[in-house]
């Protein structure tokens, strides 16, 4: 004899056995919410009726709505055709946790690049388990880091040497307060920003126009030193940097030094940070009386132009939209005359930190 519930009788002669209906509707009443094992107990008292689990899901959910789909049903009925009707859930214990966390790191850091697919392959693991893993010793995922070059290995060792020797120098005989800087940045007209919108569920953003492939832009040459900026220009549409406008341009720079700050020229001279090299700007510098401060290829890390001064005035930029030459002058003009001596200064002054990072990473780039 075999009971489903409040006793009601399995098995016994069909006028023994209130209808499934009448059942599911007291016990309804009685209960709330439906015990799980309620529903399997309506489950096997469907199956001793001889209904399939169709009949027996539709029967069921007709009294307890949503309590029970056929795939389910289905389980248990097969479970019951087994001649188990142990109607608890049988205890399994999982898979064995087998990985071991120091093989994971040492894989991972090897190639910090593998997804959880290869990881998971070569380690004959479960993604989950990788997953489950891979927090516990504290790797994330994140995208790597654009770099401007790839640099082999002549290309570090020469970042490494001329970071020694400046170093060495900066120790033995300081010379920020001499130093010029300089270099160019593309400045768009129009520098829009998409930008998170708060909206309800059902609106639509607002829309935000691309630049397009060409945007119209213009070229910012500048040069500045610990105490500010000493001359930029902002080049007409068409114009680009060539040996001779760079020439004339150095002219205007040593003019801007005489008149904004003579002490930088009249101390030990003018010792001038560039990446122009060439025999013409060379000969330039050498007839102006400057000395041009070493400084390796493919290095813009240590540029402090492009560290420093153009990441502070394209977030200055962000959303700005420009209508003309003048307007771009101007706004860049307000920019730079706003900025406190003390950015200008730690730009400079950084530069033997960044230095020491080159050696540090035996040349590589600086990551920021």
């Amino acid at each position: 004899m075999t009971y489903l519930s409040r006793g009601i009788i399995l098995g016994e002669p069909e006028s023994n056995v209130i209808s499934a209906h009448t059942f599911f509707a007291i016990w309804g009443e009685m209960a709330s919410p439906i015990p799980e094992e309620h529903i399997r107990h309506c489950m096997l008292f469907e199956f001793r009726k001889g209904s399939n689990a169709i009949v027996a899901t539709k029967n069921i959910c007709d009294v307890y709505p949503s309590a029970l789909d056929v795939r389910k049903c289905q389980r248990w009925f097969s479970k019951f055709r087994s001649g188990n009707f142990d109607l608890f859930n049988s205890y399994r214990p999982g898979r064995p946790i087998t990985l071991d966390n120091d093989m994971l790191r040492a894989e991972v850091e090897a190639n910090p690049c593998q997804t959880i697919e290869e990881l998971s392959n070569t380690l004959k693991q479960p993604w989950s388990t990788i997953q489950e893993h891979l927090q516990q010793i504290g790797k994330i995922s994140r995208a790597g880091v654009w770099v401007p070059h790839n640099l082999p290995e002549e290309n570090k060792a020469n970042r490494s040497i001329t970071c020694k020797v400046l170093l060495q120098r900066h120790h033995t005989e300081p010379f920020f307060d001499r130093l010029i800087t300089g270099d160019e940045k593309w400045v768009l007209y129009d520098n829009s920003k998409r930008k998170r919108q708060r909206l309800f569920s059902n609106e639509s953003p607002r829309s935000t126009a691309k630049s397009g492939l060409h945007p119209k832009k213009a070229l910012l040459c500048v040069w500045w030193s610990i105490c500010g900026i000493v001359h930029f220009e902002v080049l007409k549409p068409g114009q680009t940097v060539n040996a001779d406008l760079y020439c004339e341009q150095l002219d205007r720079v040593n003019q801007s030094l005489i008149e904004k700050y003579p002490a930088i020229v009249n101390k030990k001279g003018v010792i001038l940070q560039d990446t122009h090299c060439t025999k013409r700007t060379l000969e330039k510098v050498n007839e102006l009386g400057w000395e041009v401060l070493p400084h390796p290829l493919y290095s813009p890390d240590i540029a402090p132009s492009h560290f420093h001064l153009f990441r502070s005035l394209q977030h200055f930029l962000s959303g700005k939209k420009f209508e003309n030459l003048g307007d771009v002058e101007n706004t860049i003009s307000r920019y730079f005359t706003q900025k406190p001596i003390d950015f200008y200064r730690s730009g400079i002054e950084n530069l033997h930190i960044r230095w020491q990072k080159v050696v540090d990473n035996e040349g590589d780039y600086i990551i920021d």
